[in-house]
């Protein structure tokens, strides 16, 4: 049995114009140990997918699913209380852009100590001794210092290792890494991704790491899973993926990494991902594939062998199109 299970997760938000299907149908599982990514543009619902495991959506937003399971407990029926015990110490993530997921008003000290506080028995002394070991741990010079450093007072990166180590706090068996190096130069990116990848396999942790990033995953993951306006296009270990992408979509985002770029001017795909009132009635992505036919423009795709694609990529060539059959 995989450590999180999530079966047909549908996630609508009520509007002013009605609802708004954000995530539509997406189903995932990870096993103890594993790094999956979850990749697609902004507006895929990759962060609202995983949101919907931690409860932390708004009131405006309506989630279902067939099965949402954490360790075999049902998350969606669960209670309050019981899910509180879970998130934040079995199930923890680390947060986009960690200037505005920080508080200002606490020191991060107290914002770390707070975790410890909640889900494990410490008294004072512990908990800010394992606090100091914490910014050790990730990176963090002068530890006891810091722990009465206000998050204005450090930088991104610095800020990005104090989320994580409130993230690892509590030794979760799940850690979800939600764009985690979004906004920061580069050589602070590489250093937060290795560091995520030794906690991985020093800890045996489960990682999910959603990112839009084709580069990260390429370091980091083991199996990856593509999603598009809410819905998943794909799913692939990394090696096949990048090897032999089924889905238009994939293969477009693929085109685009400066190393595969055959021309001067880098590939991109055109248009936007479709939101509430520009959402096709056909296949999703229809009006921005290059193969797309009067079939991808009305009717919506079946799953292919896990593609959702009418004409599924098989060493760039699309399966069954009716036209010239050309190469990705």
């Amino acid at each position: 049995m995989a450590m999180l299970e999530i079966e047909n997760l549908t996630v609508e938000f009520k509007t002013g114009s009605g609802l708004f299907r954000a995530v539509d149908g997406v189903s995932l599982t990870i096993d103890a140990g594993e790094v999956l990514a979850i990749v697609g543009e902004s507006g895929s619902g990759k962060s609202v997918s995983m949101l919907a495991v931690m409860g932390l959506l708004p009131w405006t937003a309506k989630v279902t699913a067939d099965r949402m399971a954490f360790e075999g407990h049902d998350l969606l029926n669960m209670s309050a209380n019981d899910r509180r015990r879970i998130i934040g110490k079995d199930i923890a993530m680390i947060f986009q852009e960690p200037m505005t997921s920080l508080n200002p008003c606490f020191t991060v000290g107290y914002q770390i100590t707070e975790a410890l506080k909640t889900h494990l028995d410490l008294d004072k002394a512990a908990r800010r001794r394992r606090a100091v070991e914490l910014l050790d741990f990730v990176g963090i010079s002068a530890p006891e210092q810091r722990l009465s450093s206000f998050p204005h007072q450090l930088s991104g990166g610095m800020n990005q290792r104090v989320m994580i180590a409130m993230a690892i706090a509590c030794s979760p068996k799940l850690l979800i890494a939600d764009e985690p190096t979004t906004a920061l130069d580069v050589t602070i990116q590489a250093q937060i991704l290795e560091l995520l990848v030794k906690l991985q396999k020093d800890t045996g942790m489960g990682l999910v790491l959603i990112t839009h990033s084709m580069g990260v995953v390429a370091e980091t993951a083991e199996r990856v899973s593509v999603q598009y306006a809410g819905q998943k296009v794909e799913e692939q270990p990394v090696k096949g993926l990048f090897a032999d992408p089924h889905h238009p979509y994939t293969a477009a985002l693929l085109s685009a990494l400066p190393e595969r770029a055959k021309a001067r001017r880098l590939p991109s795909i055109p248009g936007v991902v479709p939101g509430l009132f520009d959402r096709p009635r056909g296949c999703l992505f229809a009006p921005r594939c290059s193969y797309a036919t009067e079939l991808c423009h009305s009717t919506a795709p079946r799953r292919i062998d896990g593609t959702l694609c009418h004409y599924p990529l098989v060493k760039g060539v699309p399966q069954g199109h009716p036209g010239k059959e050309k190469a990705a």
